[in-house]
Protein backbone atom coordinates (compact mmCIF):
# COMPACT_ATOMS: atom_id res chain seq x y z
CA UNK A 1 0.00 0.00 0.00
CA UNK A 2 1.38 3.40 -1.12
CA UNK A 3 2.21 5.87 2.06
CA UNK A 4 -0.60 8.32 1.58
CA UNK A 5 -3.17 5.15 2.05
CA UNK A 6 -1.32 4.28 6.00
CA UNK A 7 -1.28 7.96 7.36
CA UNK A 8 -4.03 8.06 9.21
CA UNK A 9 -7.88 8.90 7.56
CA UNK A 10 -10.33 10.62 10.22
CA UNK A 11 -13.94 11.16 8.79
CA UNK A 12 -16.19 13.92 9.59
CA UNK A 13 -17.42 13.98 13.21
CA UNK A 14 -21.14 12.35 12.71
CA UNK A 15 -23.16 10.39 14.97
CA UNK A 16 -23.37 7.64 12.45
CA UNK A 17 -19.37 7.81 11.61
CA UNK A 18 -16.26 6.53 13.29
CA UNK A 19 -12.72 7.29 13.22
CA UNK A 20 -10.23 5.51 11.14
CA UNK A 21 -6.88 4.62 10.91
CA UNK A 22 -4.50 1.36 9.33
CA UNK A 23 -2.49 2.70 12.46
CA UNK A 24 -3.37 0.30 15.90
CA UNK A 25 -1.78 2.56 18.09
CA UNK A 26 -3.82 5.67 16.67
CA UNK A 27 -7.09 3.93 18.42
CA UNK A 28 -6.99 3.58 22.46
CA UNK A 29 -6.97 -0.05 24.69
CA UNK A 30 -10.76 -0.47 23.99
CA UNK A 31 -12.65 -0.26 27.89
CA UNK A 32 -15.89 -1.53 29.00
CA UNK A 33 -17.64 1.94 28.92
CA UNK A 34 -16.63 2.62 25.53
CA UNK A 35 -20.08 2.59 23.29
CA UNK A 36 -18.89 0.79 20.54
CA UNK A 37 -17.11 -2.11 23.15
CA UNK A 38 -19.82 -1.86 25.88
CA UNK A 39 -21.68 -4.76 24.65
CA UNK A 40 -18.29 -7.08 23.77
CA UNK A 41 -17.21 -9.48 26.48
CA UNK A 42 -13.21 -7.92 26.42
CA UNK A 43 -12.23 -10.92 29.03
CA UNK A 44 -13.10 -13.16 26.24
CA UNK A 45 -11.30 -11.78 23.44
CA UNK A 46 -7.83 -13.49 24.44
CA UNK A 47 -5.96 -10.00 23.80
CA UNK A 48 -7.45 -9.24 20.87
CA UNK A 49 -7.91 -5.97 21.57
CA UNK A 50 -5.36 -4.96 23.86
CA UNK A 51 -2.48 -5.87 21.81
CA UNK A 52 -1.42 -8.88 23.99
CA UNK A 53 -2.87 -11.44 21.38
CA UNK A 54 0.61 -12.25 19.08
CA UNK A 55 0.46 -14.03 16.31
CA UNK A 56 1.66 -17.77 16.76
CA UNK A 57 0.28 -19.36 13.08
CA UNK A 58 -1.70 -18.97 10.21
CA UNK A 59 -5.33 -19.04 8.95
CA UNK A 60 -5.88 -20.97 5.94
CA UNK A 61 -7.81 -19.53 3.31
CA UNK A 62 -9.11 -22.22 -0.03
CA UNK A 63 -10.46 -20.56 -2.77
CA UNK A 64 -12.52 -22.72 -5.17
CA UNK A 65 -14.50 -21.65 -8.28
CA UNK A 66 -14.74 -20.95 -12.26
CA UNK A 67 -10.89 -20.37 -13.85
CA UNK A 68 -12.25 -17.04 -14.78
CA UNK A 69 -11.44 -15.65 -11.29
CA UNK A 70 -8.11 -14.34 -10.32
CA UNK A 71 -6.95 -15.36 -7.06
CA UNK A 72 -3.51 -13.60 -5.61
CA UNK A 73 -1.89 -14.04 -2.53
CA UNK A 74 -0.09 -10.43 -2.06
CA UNK A 75 1.98 -8.39 0.68
CA UNK A 76 0.47 -5.63 3.05
CA UNK A 77 2.42 -2.83 0.33
CA UNK A 78 -0.39 -4.18 -2.40
CA UNK A 79 -2.01 -0.87 -3.52
CA UNK A 80 -5.22 -2.10 -3.89
CA UNK A 81 -5.70 -3.01 -0.51
CA UNK A 82 -7.54 -0.75 1.96
CA UNK A 83 -9.52 0.39 -1.73
CA UNK A 84 -13.31 -0.35 0.35
CA UNK A 85 -12.41 1.33 3.51
CA UNK A 86 -10.11 1.48 6.79
CA UNK A 87 -10.06 0.03 9.67
CA UNK A 88 -12.77 1.75 12.29
CA UNK A 89 -11.64 0.35 15.58
CA UNK A 90 -8.37 -1.07 17.57
CA UNK A 91 -8.46 -4.54 16.51
CA UNK A 92 -8.74 -4.28 12.69
CA UNK A 93 -6.13 -1.96 12.93
CA UNK A 94 -4.37 -4.73 14.57
CA UNK A 95 -5.59 -7.38 12.26
CA UNK A 96 -4.35 -4.67 9.50
CA UNK A 97 -0.94 -4.45 10.95
CA UNK A 98 -0.10 -8.59 11.55
CA UNK A 99 -1.01 -9.93 8.27
CA UNK A 100 1.17 -12.05 6.81
CA UNK A 101 -0.09 -12.26 3.53
CA UNK A 102 -3.28 -11.16 1.88
CA UNK A 103 -5.41 -13.19 -0.57
CA UNK A 104 -7.05 -10.82 -3.27
CA UNK A 105 -9.56 -12.38 -5.17
CA UNK A 106 -11.00 -10.82 -8.87
CA UNK A 107 -13.39 -11.17 -11.44
CA UNK A 108 -12.39 -9.40 -14.43
CA UNK A 109 -14.93 -6.78 -16.00
CA UNK A 110 -17.91 -7.91 -18.11
CA UNK A 111 -17.15 -11.19 -16.52
CA UNK A 112 -20.23 -13.41 -15.56
CA UNK A 113 -19.79 -16.11 -13.33
CA UNK A 114 -22.99 -18.43 -12.70
CA UNK A 115 -21.83 -20.76 -9.97
CA UNK A 116 -20.85 -19.75 -6.75
CA UNK A 117 -17.08 -19.17 -5.54
CA UNK A 118 -16.19 -20.83 -2.34
CA UNK A 119 -13.75 -19.19 -0.14
CA UNK A 120 -13.23 -21.58 3.02
CA UNK A 121 -11.16 -19.97 6.02
CA UNK A 122 -9.63 -21.98 8.71
CA UNK A 123 -8.67 -21.06 11.97
CA UNK A 124 -5.27 -21.25 13.01
CA UNK A 125 -6.30 -24.07 16.09
CA UNK A 126 -6.86 -24.44 19.56
CA UNK A 127 -4.84 -22.18 21.63
CA UNK A 128 -3.07 -20.16 18.54
CA UNK A 129 -3.68 -16.83 17.30
CA UNK A 130 -3.99 -15.73 13.87
CA UNK A 131 -4.71 -12.46 12.01
CA UNK A 132 -5.74 -12.39 8.16
CA UNK A 133 -6.97 -9.97 5.51
CA UNK A 134 -9.26 -10.97 2.28
CA UNK A 135 -9.81 -8.70 -0.42
CA UNK A 136 -13.26 -9.97 -3.14
CA UNK A 137 -12.68 -7.24 -6.12
CA UNK A 138 -15.91 -7.66 -8.89
CA UNK A 139 -15.04 -5.38 -11.57
CA UNK A 140 -17.32 -2.99 -14.00
CA UNK A 141 -20.14 -4.90 -14.75
CA UNK A 142 -18.81 -8.11 -13.74
CA UNK A 143 -20.98 -10.46 -11.26
CA UNK A 144 -20.40 -13.02 -9.26
CA UNK A 145 -21.94 -14.66 -5.86
CA UNK A 146 -19.67 -15.92 -3.12
CA UNK A 147 -19.68 -17.84 -0.50
CA UNK A 148 -17.14 -17.45 2.65
CA UNK A 149 -17.50 -20.29 5.26
CA UNK A 150 -15.47 -19.76 8.33
CA UNK A 151 -14.71 -22.91 10.38
CA UNK A 152 -12.10 -23.93 12.74
CA UNK A 153 -10.75 -23.35 16.09
CA UNK A 154 -8.57 -20.72 17.65
CA UNK A 155 -8.35 -16.91 18.14
CA UNK A 156 -8.98 -14.91 14.88
CA UNK A 157 -9.02 -10.97 13.47
CA UNK A 158 -9.64 -10.01 10.18
CA UNK A 159 -10.40 -7.69 7.27
CA UNK A 160 -12.64 -8.37 4.40
CA UNK A 161 -13.08 -5.90 1.36
CA UNK A 162 -15.77 -6.49 -0.52
CA UNK A 163 -15.03 -3.76 -4.11
CA UNK A 164 -17.66 -3.48 -6.35
CA UNK A 165 -16.89 -1.78 -9.44
CA UNK A 166 -19.57 0.33 -11.84
CA UNK A 167 -22.38 -1.64 -12.79
CA UNK A 168 -21.35 -4.67 -11.22
CA UNK A 169 -23.29 -7.10 -8.89
CA UNK A 170 -21.88 -9.39 -5.84
CA UNK A 171 -24.03 -11.31 -3.57
CA UNK A 172 -22.39 -12.78 -0.83
CA UNK A 173 -22.68 -15.37 2.04
CA UNK A 174 -20.58 -15.51 5.17
CA UNK A 175 -20.95 -17.76 7.24
CA UNK A 176 -19.61 -18.55 10.87
CA UNK A 177 -19.87 -21.68 11.72
CA UNK A 178 -16.22 -22.40 13.72
CA UNK A 179 -15.65 -24.65 16.67
CA UNK A 180 -16.92 -24.07 20.18
CA UNK A 181 -13.43 -22.61 21.40
CA UNK A 182 -13.38 -20.10 18.47
CA UNK A 183 -13.38 -15.91 18.67
CA UNK A 184 -13.44 -14.60 15.54
CA UNK A 185 -13.60 -10.70 15.44
CA UNK A 186 -14.29 -9.15 11.97
CA UNK A 187 -14.84 -6.32 9.80
CA UNK A 188 -16.12 -5.90 6.49
CA UNK A 189 -16.09 -2.75 3.96
CA UNK A 190 -17.74 -2.66 1.34
CA UNK A 191 -17.02 0.11 -1.45
CA UNK A 192 -20.27 0.51 -4.30
CA UNK A 193 -19.17 2.26 -7.28
CA UNK A 194 -21.95 3.78 -9.86
CA UNK A 195 -25.22 2.01 -10.23
CA UNK A 196 -23.33 -1.36 -8.06
CA UNK A 197 -25.26 -3.73 -6.96
CA UNK A 198 -24.14 -5.72 -3.20
CA UNK A 199 -26.48 -8.28 -1.41
CA UNK A 200 -24.32 -9.64 1.78
CA UNK A 201 -25.82 -12.29 3.99
CA UNK A 202 -24.48 -12.93 7.25
CA UNK A 203 -25.07 -16.11 9.09
CA UNK A 204 -23.61 -16.54 12.63
CA UNK A 205 -23.97 -20.11 14.01
CA UNK A 206 -20.69 -21.34 15.26
CA UNK A 207 -18.04 -20.35 17.64
CA UNK A 208 -17.82 -18.66 21.52
CA UNK A 209 -17.47 -15.21 20.88
CA UNK A 210 -17.94 -13.84 17.11
CA UNK A 211 -18.06 -10.00 16.52
CA UNK A 212 -19.06 -8.47 12.88
CA UNK A 213 -18.60 -5.07 12.00
CA UNK A 214 -19.95 -4.04 8.53
CA UNK A 215 -19.45 -0.73 6.61
CA UNK A 216 -21.28 -0.05 3.19
CA UNK A 217 -19.58 2.69 1.42
CA UNK A 218 -21.35 4.40 -1.70
CA UNK A 219 -18.84 5.88 -4.10
CA UNK A 220 -21.18 6.68 -7.27
CA UNK A 221 -25.29 7.55 -7.59
CA UNK A 222 -27.68 4.36 -7.91
CA UNK A 223 -25.83 2.11 -5.64
CA UNK A 224 -27.88 -0.67 -3.77
CA UNK A 225 -27.10 -2.49 -0.77
CA UNK A 226 -28.94 -5.42 0.80
CA UNK A 227 -27.38 -6.70 4.25
CA UNK A 228 -29.25 -9.60 5.47
CA UNK A 229 -28.80 -11.96 8.68
CA UNK A 230 -29.33 -14.66 10.70
CA UNK A 231 -28.12 -16.10 13.85
CA UNK A 232 -29.12 -18.91 16.51
CA UNK A 233 -27.07 -18.06 19.58
CA UNK A 234 -26.29 -21.24 22.79
CA UNK A 235 -25.41 -21.07 25.89
CA UNK A 236 -21.29 -20.08 26.29
CA UNK A 237 -21.95 -17.70 22.67
CA UNK A 238 -21.82 -14.40 22.22
CA UNK A 239 -22.70 -13.24 18.63
CA UNK A 240 -22.56 -9.52 17.98
CA UNK A 241 -23.14 -7.59 14.65
CA UNK A 242 -22.87 -3.83 13.97
CA UNK A 243 -23.63 -1.98 11.23
CA UNK A 244 -23.15 1.47 9.26
CA UNK A 245 -24.40 2.34 5.86
CA UNK A 246 -22.71 5.82 4.57
CA UNK A 247 -24.91 7.45 2.30
CA UNK A 248 -23.19 10.08 0.54
CA UNK A 249 -24.01 9.50 -2.98
CA UNK A 250 -27.44 10.68 -4.71
CA UNK A 251 -30.20 7.67 -4.77
CA UNK A 252 -28.71 4.96 -3.11
CA UNK A 253 -30.76 2.36 -1.29
CA UNK A 254 -30.15 -0.05 1.32
CA UNK A 255 -32.45 -2.61 2.81
CA UNK A 256 -31.34 -4.20 6.71
CA UNK A 257 -32.67 -6.94 8.23
CA UNK A 258 -31.84 -8.86 10.74
CA UNK A 259 -33.20 -11.77 12.59
CA UNK A 260 -31.71 -13.96 15.53
CA UNK A 261 -32.86 -16.45 18.21
CA UNK A 262 -31.07 -17.65 21.56
CA UNK A 263 -31.72 -20.27 23.55
CA UNK A 264 -30.14 -22.06 26.48
CA UNK A 265 -30.40 -23.59 29.68
CA UNK A 266 -30.83 -21.84 32.77
CA UNK A 267 -28.70 -23.89 34.81
CA UNK A 268 -25.70 -24.20 32.93
CA UNK A 269 -22.62 -23.46 34.24
CA UNK A 270 -21.63 -21.47 31.00
CA UNK A 271 -22.61 -18.20 29.88
CA UNK A 272 -26.25 -17.33 28.88
CA UNK A 273 -26.53 -16.70 25.21
CA UNK A 274 -26.09 -13.01 24.29
CA UNK A 275 -26.84 -11.27 21.17
CA UNK A 276 -25.65 -7.67 20.03
CA UNK A 277 -27.65 -5.68 16.97
CA UNK A 278 -26.49 -2.09 16.36
CA UNK A 279 -27.63 -0.78 12.90
CA UNK A 280 -26.34 2.75 11.89
CA UNK A 281 -27.73 4.35 8.96
CA UNK A 282 -26.16 7.98 8.02
CA UNK A 283 -27.62 10.11 5.64
CA UNK A 284 -25.38 12.84 4.39
CA UNK A 285 -26.65 15.98 3.06
CA UNK A 286 -25.42 15.03 -0.23
CA UNK A 287 -27.63 11.58 0.13
CA UNK A 288 -30.30 13.21 -1.98
CA UNK A 289 -33.02 10.32 -2.90
CA UNK A 290 -32.27 7.87 -0.39
CA UNK A 291 -33.96 5.33 0.41
CA UNK A 292 -33.48 3.04 3.46
CA UNK A 293 -35.09 0.74 6.17
CA UNK A 294 -33.45 -1.38 8.62
CA UNK A 295 -35.13 -4.03 10.60
CA UNK A 296 -34.01 -6.31 13.71
CA UNK A 297 -36.15 -8.72 15.27
CA UNK A 298 -35.00 -11.19 17.90
CA UNK A 299 -36.85 -14.85 19.30
CA UNK A 300 -35.71 -15.30 23.08
CA UNK A 301 -36.40 -18.82 23.35
CA UNK A 302 -35.03 -19.87 27.09
CA UNK A 303 -34.58 -17.72 30.56
CA UNK A 304 -31.36 -15.77 30.80
CA UNK A 305 -30.87 -15.24 26.97
CA UNK A 306 -30.34 -11.54 26.16
CA UNK A 307 -30.75 -9.85 22.81
CA UNK A 308 -29.83 -6.13 22.42
CA UNK A 309 -31.00 -4.22 19.70
CA UNK A 310 -30.03 -0.81 18.83
CA UNK A 311 -31.38 0.45 15.16
CA UNK A 312 -29.90 4.42 15.10
CA UNK A 313 -30.54 6.64 11.66
CA UNK A 314 -29.32 9.87 11.01
CA UNK A 315 -30.70 12.12 8.46
CA UNK A 316 -28.58 15.56 7.03
CA UNK A 317 -31.47 15.78 4.34
CA UNK A 318 -34.98 16.05 3.66
CA UNK A 319 -34.89 15.23 -0.04
CA UNK A 320 -34.94 11.42 0.31
CA UNK A 321 -37.46 8.80 -1.12
CA UNK A 322 -37.97 7.38 2.66
CA UNK A 323 -36.34 6.06 5.58
CA UNK A 324 -37.27 4.00 8.85
CA UNK A 325 -35.87 1.59 11.17
CA UNK A 326 -37.90 -0.79 13.52
CA UNK A 327 -36.53 -3.40 16.15
CA UNK A 328 -38.38 -6.32 18.35
CA UNK A 329 -36.99 -8.78 21.14
CA UNK A 330 -39.67 -11.02 22.76
CA UNK A 331 -40.65 -14.76 23.25
CA UNK A 332 -42.87 -16.73 21.38
CA UNK A 333 -46.57 -15.21 20.05
CA UNK A 334 -49.18 -16.59 22.11
CA UNK A 335 -51.43 -16.26 19.57
CA UNK A 336 -49.65 -18.07 17.14
CA UNK A 337 -49.09 -20.99 19.42
CA UNK A 338 -52.74 -21.33 20.26
CA UNK A 339 -53.81 -20.88 16.34
CA UNK A 340 -51.35 -23.84 15.58
CA UNK A 341 -52.46 -25.89 18.65
CA UNK A 342 -56.16 -25.52 17.89
CA UNK A 343 -55.53 -27.28 14.80
CA UNK A 344 -53.78 -30.57 16.53
CA UNK A 345 -50.54 -29.54 16.41
CA UNK A 346 -48.50 -30.26 19.48
CA UNK A 347 -46.61 -27.60 21.35
CA UNK A 348 -43.30 -28.61 20.08
CA UNK A 349 -43.83 -29.11 16.88
CA UNK A 350 -45.69 -25.70 17.20
CA UNK A 351 -43.01 -24.06 18.15
CA UNK A 352 -40.36 -25.16 15.81
CA UNK A 353 -42.70 -24.33 12.78
CA UNK A 354 -42.86 -20.61 14.36
CA UNK A 355 -39.14 -20.58 14.07
CA UNK A 356 -38.46 -22.09 11.17
CA UNK A 357 -40.82 -19.43 9.67
CA UNK A 358 -39.33 -17.01 11.60
CA UNK A 359 -36.06 -18.12 9.93
CA UNK A 360 -37.20 -18.79 6.26
CA UNK A 361 -37.70 -15.11 4.91
CA UNK A 362 -33.84 -14.95 5.18
CA UNK A 363 -33.04 -18.76 3.66
CA UNK A 364 -35.14 -17.98 1.16
CA UNK A 365 -33.41 -14.79 -0.42
CA UNK A 366 -30.02 -17.00 -0.49
CA UNK A 367 -29.33 -17.70 -4.05
CA UNK A 368 -27.24 -20.62 -3.23
CA UNK A 369 -29.46 -24.09 -2.51
CA UNK A 370 -26.77 -26.17 -1.17
CA UNK A 371 -26.23 -23.42 1.26
CA UNK A 372 -30.11 -22.80 1.94
CA UNK A 373 -30.32 -26.70 2.61
CA UNK A 374 -27.65 -26.52 5.24
CA UNK A 375 -28.64 -23.60 7.22
CA UNK A 376 -32.09 -24.91 7.24
CA UNK A 377 -30.72 -28.56 8.46
CA UNK A 378 -28.34 -26.17 11.01
CA UNK A 379 -31.55 -24.41 12.33
CA UNK A 380 -33.27 -28.03 12.83
CA UNK A 381 -30.06 -29.18 14.59
CA UNK A 382 -30.65 -26.32 17.29
CA UNK A 383 -34.57 -26.88 17.69
CA UNK A 384 -33.45 -30.35 18.46
CA UNK A 385 -31.01 -29.22 21.15
CA UNK A 386 -33.17 -26.88 23.03
CA UNK A 387 -35.70 -29.79 23.27
CA UNK A 388 -33.42 -31.72 24.83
Amino acid sequence: MGATNLTEAAESVNKGTQFTSFDVEAFEVPQGRDETWRFTPLRRLRGLHDGSAVADASARIEVLGSADVRTETVPRGDARLGAAGVPADRIAAQAFSAFADATVVTVPKGTVIDEPITITLSGPGAGATAYGHLQVRVEELASATVVIDVRGSGTYADNVEFVVGDAGRLTVVWIADGDADLVHVTMHHAALGKDAVLRHTAVELGGEVVRLTGRVRFDGPGGDAELLGLYFADDGQHLESRLLVDHSRPNCRSNVLYKGALQGNPESALPDARTVWVGDVLIRATGVGTDTFEVNRNLVLADGARADSIPNLEIETGEIVQAGHASATGRFDDLQLFYLQARGIPEDQARRLIVRGFFGEIIAKIPVPEVQERLTEAVERELAVSEN
